[in-house]
């Protein structure tokens, strides 16, 4: 065609993503049913009951309520904020982009923190931001050097700085002190908080309070705390006046009618988060435990998944996929020898034991350990 898109689009590269891929899957003779999945960091726990009930009574026959007025009331509630400092969005990755689209221009820089999600690089493409990077090294197991990053934002002036915290892939948490002084730094710059993962961190401390700083964006999902990833559902904390202007940009009626009733719903179980985290974290430590003792380095992690180097992760990734188990190959993060496994039910962390023991034994399973 002679008609070209804009060349950010052009040049954009799709981020990859775990969980299953269905062409992949129906070429080896599996359907998305028959595979237990490592890969996606998401509760492996299935919703709380009450969301069941409550998407049974969503009006899908009629526009859902723009403002996700009564969802924003019910999460204000919980986070002790008001709602006109919160925005629901279709998932994280929508309200990344909207900030994208709000705040970053052709040219601007913009730091992310490496290695991490992709969509934030996606973001910064799509709108022509530059985008700066800091790297995470592996003998410090990929722990981001706080100081480095103040350099770093001294230096080019960013106009926005990305922190995945805790972060995926690698499971680093920086402290409240840690962030602090970044966001002391960060006098022009917007201060963008991924807490994704932050329900399920050891130790979690609340950042809600950082918001009055006036340039701190907190980017948090219903979709990982509570198993709703079919239905997508993320929120952001910031400023009224952030909140104003990403409203700006947003689509209207984002998030359709039943995400907002699972959302209100899951809302309501007070006691559902704190049980899983606590059957996670003793899974998570089962599978450290027992790949330590099989001989892998497993990297310390303060998040409900962590980072083991296995030498060829594409491989190693593709031998358990044949026999019905996901694990993430974080290639894509510019980890090519390593994975990333999602802490899952006890009983399915026994079988991922059970099968990289049995294959390695066949001979079907590289690794480099």
């Amino acid at each position: 065609m002679s008609i070209r898109p804009k060349p950010e689009i052009e040049r954009l590269k799709v981020c990859p993503h775990g969980g299953p891929n269905w062409a992949e899957l129906r070429a080896i003779g599996l359907m998305p049913d028959d595979v237990l999945d490592f890969s996606v960091s998401a509760n492996p726990f299935p919703p709380p009951p009450e969301v069941k009930k409550a998407l049974n009574t969503a009006a899908i026959d009629r526009y859902p309520d723009s403002e996700t007025t009564e969802f924003r009331e019910r999460l204000s509630e919980r986070l002790e904020v008001a709602p006109n400092s919160i925005l629901a969005g279709n998932g994280s990755t929508e309200l990344i982009r909207l900030i994208a689209l709000a705040y970053f221009g052709q040219g601007d820089p913009v730091l992310i923190l490496e290695p991490t999600f992709g969509e934030y690089e996606v973001a910064c493409q799509i709108v022509g931001a530059k985008v700066l990077k800091q790297w995470a090294k592996a003998e410090d197991d990929f722990a981001p050097r706080a100081e480095e990053t103040i350099d770093l934002i001294r230096k080019h002036h960013p106009r926005g700085v990305f922190i995945c915290n805790p972060n995926s892939p690698t499971g680093s948490y920086l402290t409240r002190q840690e962030i602090e002084t970044i966001v002391d730094s960060c006098e022009n710059s917007w201060l963008i908080l991924d807490e994704a993962f932050v329900a399920f961190a050891d130790k979690s401390w609340s950042s809600i309070g950082l918001i009055h700083q006036g340039n701190v964006i907190i980017i948090r999902s219903m979709t990982k705390d509570y198993s709703l990833a079919g239905l997508r559902l993320g929120y952001v904390i910031a400023h009224k006046e952030i909140i104003e202007n990403l409203r700006r940009v947003c689509p209207p009626w984002n998030v359709n009618a039943m995400a907002q009733k699972a959302g209100i719903a899951a809302l309501e179980n007070a006691g559902y988060l704190e049980h899983c985290k606590q059957q996670i974290r003793q899974a998570k430590q089962f599978l450290i435990g027992e790949l330590s003792r099989i001989g892998f380095t497993v990297v310390p992690s303060k998040a409900n998944f962590f980072l083991m180097r296995v030498g060829d992760a594409k491989a190693f990734r593709y031998a358990l996929l044949k026999h019905g188990i996901q694990v993430r190959d974080c290639s894509s993060f510019g980890l090519p020898e390593y994975i990333r496994i999602a802490a899952r039910t006890m009983p399915e962390c026994q079988k991922l034991i059970t099968a990289i023991r049995l294959l390695r034994q066949k001979g079907e399973l590289y690794d480099s350990i």
